[in-house]
């Protein structure tokens, strides 16, 4: 039991740096893959063959790949960041290519002529975005959303990839130091404890949009 008090502050410390690494992907790649889903609704050709690509890229090579062309080949052409922003700038274009294809099919399902009965009516095309379209695509996409969100939440453990002290990277230093794996349970631990805690939120939030059904 001492052994685990010992070594609990560290991982408590990367646990703290992957939280912040979650927290801000999250809070870019959501907005972003919303703006370029309904960027994909602008009949223009050469936005949507350039999302295409954005897209097929990002979701058809692995996220390790990008997170080592940001963090190691961009400086080789003077770009340079450090290894958070590098981490952050990555997960952050490749879940919104994600969440952009989560909310195109979720786009997808909305008739046609609630989009005519708002321009009858005179809205604003944001205000059209906002009260009608962005609420039922918002309860249609809700799942699929938060099992991104897990694999958001397991996918930050690649981070140790930039040295990073995150929890895998803390709780890895802790094993090899002390010839353990109790410090590498600890760390399952406490990531099962993070994706309860976004399930049990996906579940409230389910209950909240359920009166769009």
């Amino acid at each position: 039991m001492s052994y685990l008090f010992e070594i609990l502050p560290s991982l408590l410390s990367g646990a703290t740096m992957t939280l912040q690494v979650f927290a801000l992907v999250l809070l870019f790649s959501i907005p972003l893959g919303i703006l370029v889903a309904f960027c994909l609704q602008v009949h223009w050709k050469p936005l949507h063959y350039m999302i295409d690509v954005y897209i097929w890229v990002m979701r058809g090579t692995p996220l390790l790949l990008q997170l080592i062309f940001i963090y190691y080949v961009l400086p080789s052409i003077g770009v340079r960041l450090d290894r958070v922003p590098a981490a952050i700038i990555a997960f952050t274009l490749n879940y919104a290519a994600y969440f952009a294809e989560i909310f195109r099919g979720g786009i997808a399902t909305i008739p046609q002529g609630q989009y005519e009965a708002a321009k009858v009516l005179k809205f604003k095309p944001i205000d059209t975005v906002r009260y009608i379209i962005l609420p039922q695509v918002t309860k249609i996409v809700l799942p699929s959303v938060f099992n991104e969100v897990m694999s958001l939440v397991k996918d930050t453990s690649l981070v140790y990839a930039l040295g990073i002290s995150d929890l895998i990277l803390a709780s890895r230093t802790a094993a090899n130091r002390d010839a353990s794996l109790i410090p590498m349970f600890l760390a399952g631990a406490i990531y099962l404890l993070m994706i309860g805690i976004v399930t049990i939120i996906a579940k409230k939030l389910e209950k909240k949009f359920s009166y769009y059904r």
